[in-house]
C-alpha cells in the first residue's frame, strides 16, 4: 500500500500546474514559426471554451483573469480560425467578452485582490490588437480604453528602462508589444532555458516578434506544452514547489519525527541553490530572487538545523516591511507573515525592531472582520490562515480575531470557502484550527473533524485556479500538500 506521504514527495520538483488559457492562446498563433505547437495549442483553446463564451478560471470569476485570457484567445482564434467550428467559437466569444467589457469598472472593482500580474500593461497591447482585428470597438473612454493611456504614460516613464531577466518584469515581456520593443534588452532577455522568465507567454512573443524561430526558444516551448497543447503559466517553478510542499508536511509531527527521511534530499536541493547574499528564486534557473520563497526556505533550513546564512533573507528587509520583488507596487501580507516565521526560526525575540515592524504592518492590513487579502491568492482564508499559524508561534493579539473569523465562517458541511466550498480553503482551516488547539487555544474538537471529514470526501476533485499569476493558477503538488498536511493535523489535534 502506498505512504501518501511519499507519494507526494516523488512528484515534489516536477513543477506540475493547472493549464493557463492566456499562455496558451500565445502559443496558438505561432502558426508562422511554430505549426506544430501552435495548432495544439489551437486545438486545446477550441476544446475549453467556457459555457458563457469567454476563457479562463470557470470558477470562481475572477474578472481580471477572465478579460485577459478571453482577449488572448479572441485574438488567437481571429488570427487562425478557419473552420465553422472556430467561427461559432469567436462569435460566441465576441458576445462574452462584449458583456465582460460593459461592465468594466464594476467587474475590476469587484476583485478583491486586484489585478493579476502585469494586468495594466498587457491587456491595452491586447486591447489595441483586438482593436485593430475588429473583434471590439474603439475603447475611449471606456476603462479598458483608460488602460491604453495609462500604458502610454507608464511606458513614457520608462523611456530610459530595459527589461532584462534581471528584473521581474521580463515574466510579463509581452507588454512591450509591437511598439515598443526597445524597452527590450534583448541580448540580456531570455534564461538559460531558452526563456524568458519562465513564462510560455512571454517566450511565444519572443519567438514570433523578438527573434523569430529563435532556436532555444522553441526548444523551451516544446519541453512545456503538453500533447493536448496546453502550458502552465509558469515552468520551471521547482524550488517554489520544493519549498511550499516541505513547509506543508513539515507541520506535523508525523514528517517531523523522520526529517531527513521524508525531506533530506529537498532540504539538499534548496541549501545548495541558496544565495547567501541574495536568497533564493523560484527556480534555480531563474534569475530573480523573491522575498516569499527566500522566507519559506530560510524558515526551512534554519529549523531543520541547516547551516545557512541570514544576510540572504535580511536583503528583502525595507524601512517598515519586508518586500516580495524590487520596485512591487502592491505589498504582500503573506510575504511579511512568511518573513515572521523566518524569523523566528532564527531566533528573534518578539522585542527585535524587525519582527515589530511585520506586526505592525500585518496590524495595518486586518479587515474590521479579522481576515487578510493578498496580491497572490484570491481567498482570504489562505493568507489569514497563515497569518494564525505562524502568528501564534509569537502569541499575537491580532490572532484572535482571525480565528474568530475561521470559526464562524464554516459553513453546516464543515467545509469552508470565500466565493463557494472549496478543499483547498477547508484546507487552509484546518491547518489553522489544528495548530491553534495544539498551541493551547481553545478550538473545538467538533470544527476540526468536521472540516477534516469534508476534505476526505472531496480531495479527488480538480484544484480551484486561486493562485494569481497572469491569470487564475493551481500549482497541483503544492495543493495536494496542504490537503495532506491538513488531515495528518487534524488527526494528531483531536486525538489528544
Amino acid at each position: 500500500m502506498s505512504n501518501p506521504i511519499n507519494d507526494i514527495l516523488n512528484a515534489t520538483g516536477t513543477s506540475q500546474m493547472s493549464p493557463s488559457a492566456y499562455d496558451i492562446a500565445w502559443i496558438a498563433r505561432m502558426n508562422e514559426v511554430a505549426p506544430d505547437i501552435s495548432n495544439a495549442a489551437l486545438f486545446w483553446l477550441a476544446e475549453n471554451q467556457l459555457g458563457d463564451g469567454s476563457w479562463g478560471a470557470k470558477a470562481p470569476f475572477y474578472y481580471h483573469d477572465r478579460v485577459i485570457s478571453t482577449l488572448s484567445a479572441m485574438i488567437a482564434l481571429s488570427r487562425r480560425g478557419r473552420r465553422l467550428h472556430d467561427k461559432k467559437q469567436i462569435e460566441s466569444g465576441l458576445m462574452a467578452l462584449e458583456r465582460i467589457t460593459t461592465n468594466a469598472t464594476k467587474g475590476l472593482m469587484a476583485d478583491p485582490n486586484g489585478a493579476t500580474i502585469g494586468f495594466e500593461m498587457i491587456v491595452p497591447t491586447l486591447i489595441k490588437e483586438a482593436e485593430q482585428l475588429g473583434i471590439i470597438k474603439q475603447q475611449g473612454d471606456r476603462i479598458l480604453g483608460r488602460l491604453q493611456k495609462l500604458r502610454k504614460t507608464k511606458l513614457e516613464k520608462m523611456a530610459s528602462y530595459k527589461i532584462s531577466r534581471n528584473v521581474t518584469m521580463a515574466f510579463s515581456a509581452e507588454m512591450a508589444g509591437i511598439d515598443n520593443q526597445a524597452l527590450l534588452d534583448i541580448d540580456n532577455l531570455q534564461e538559460n532555458n531558452g526563456s524568458v522568465g519562465h513564462s510560455p507567454s512571454a517566450t511565444a512573443y519572443f519567438a514570433t516578434y523578438i527573434r523569430p524561430s529563435d532556436e532555444k526558444a522553441l526548444k523551451y516551448l516544446r519541453e512545456v506544452i503538453t500533447p493536448g497543447g496546453s502550458v502552465p503559466t509558469l515552468y520551471p517553478f521547482e524550488v517554489y514547489e520544493i519549498a511550499w510542499v516541505v513547509w506543508n508536511l513539515a507541520l506535523t509531527e508525523t514528517c517531523r519525527r523522520d526529517k531527513e527521511g521524508y525531506f533530506g534530499n529537498l532540504l539538499n536541493y534548496l541549501q545548495n541553490t541558496w544565495d547567501p547574499q541574495k536568497g533564493i528564486a523560484l527556480s534555480s534557473g531563474f534569475s530573480v530572487p523573491d522575498g516569499d520563497n527566500t522566507c519559506v526556505t530560510f524558515d526551512l533550513l534554519s529549523r531543520f538545523g541547516r547551516n545557512v546564512s541570514i544576510d540572504g533573507l535580511l536583503s528583502f528587509e525595507q524601512k517598515e516591511h519586508f518586500r516580495c520583488y524590487e520596485l512591487e507596487a502592491d505589498l504582500s501580507s503573506s510575504v511579511n507573515i512568511h518573513a515572521l516565521g523566518a524569523l523566528y526560526s532564527a531566533g528573534y525575540q518578539y522585542q527585535h525592531p524587525s519582527v515589530q515592524k511585520i506586526v505592525r504592518f500585518l496590524e495595518s492590513r486586518q479587515s474590521q472582520e479579522g481576515y487578510w487579502f493578498d496580491k497572490w491568492h484570491i481567498s482570504p482564508y489562505y493568507t489569514t490562515s497563515h497569518v494564525s499559524m505562524i502568528g501564534s508561534l509569537y502569541g499575537l493579539d491580532i490572532i484572535d480575531k482571525a480565528a474568530s473569523w475561521i470559526l464562524n465562517t464554516q459553513r453546516p458541511d464543515g467545509s469552508w470557502g470565500f466565493y463557494s466550498p472549496t478543499v483547498e480553503e477547508t484546507a487552509y482551516c484546518t491547518q489553522a484550527l489544528s495548530i491553534l488547539r495544539k498551541h493551547g487555544i481553545k478550538i473545538p474538537k467538533s470544527v476540526i473533524k468536521k472540516g477534516a471529514e469534508w476534505i476526505r470526501s472531496n480531495q479527488e476533485k480538480p484544484c480551484d485556479l486561486f493562485w494569481i499569476g497572469k491569470g487564475l493558477y493551481a500549482g497541483n503538488v503544492v495543493v495536494r500538500s496542504v490537503m495532506l498536511s491538513a488531515l495528518l493535523l487534524a488527526e494528531e489535534a483531536t486525538s489528544k
